[in-house]
């Protein structure tokens, strides 16, 4: 994040191209692995609640399609084709391709996975764009929630010095669910790789 804040401290000084621009930090926070959870605090603090929420959200789906884009020529790479002889990666690979948006969305809810994480495994894996797509509104609750925290603090300059905003009652009932949506998009993809491998070992 050393990067990462001065940055977001100059865009509150740029009126009209703050959005913008803000909008082009996340894509490349995205693709680098920068942690999302601050600048999506930070856009509260600077645009408030709403605004700041559909800043985040346009400028996470598109630094998650970029992700993807990545992902796709990497899963063409040399080095993806030996990992993915493997029947065990290759299994996993089908079962989250075969369970589509709905494990994405769940995976998606949960602020338990980082988002910039979340991006290059699910891009990795192979699944549909549309899915991939669609999933991303499973990111809404936390967006708008971590917005409002910032909005709350109000100042960028603390959150780029470490200042933690506050969690109330909603941040806790969001990990609540969050936690219970990894364990049944879990138990989802371990069953549905373990039909593929059955399948794999039928056929061999």
């Amino acid at each position: 994040m050393d990067w990462l804040a001065p940055v977001v401290l100059e865009l509150a000084q740029l009126g009209p191209w703050g959005p913008v621009l803000f909008i082009l930090l996340y894509i490349a926070a995205a693709i680098t692995l920068a942690p999302a959870f601050f600048l999506t605090v930070a856009a509260g603090a600077l645009f408030g609640v709403w605004r700041g929420s559909v800043i985040v959200f346009i400028g996470a789906s598109l630094g998650a399609s970029a992700v993807y884009a990545l992902g796709s020529l990497m899963t063409r790479s040399r080095l993806m084709a030996r990992v993915t002889r493997d029947r065990r990666v290759a299994a996993v690979r089908d079962a989250v391709r075969g369970e589509g948006a709905w494990v994405m969305f769940l995976l998606r809810l949960s602020p338990l996975v980082p988002f910039n994480i979340l991006n290059y495994a699910l891009a990795l894996s192979g699944v549909r764009y549309v899915d991939f797509l669609i999933a991303l509104v499973g990111m809404i609750p936390a967006i708008v929630m971590y917005t409002y925290y910032g909005k709350v603090v109000g100042d960028v300059a603390a959150l780029a010095a470490g200042v933690s905003p506050p969690r109330g009652a909603e941040y806790y009932a969001l990990l609540a669910v969050g936690l219970i949506a990894i364990i049944v998009s879990t138990t989802m993809i371990t069953r549905a790789a373990r039909r593929a491998m059955e399948r794999q070992q039928q056929r061999s």
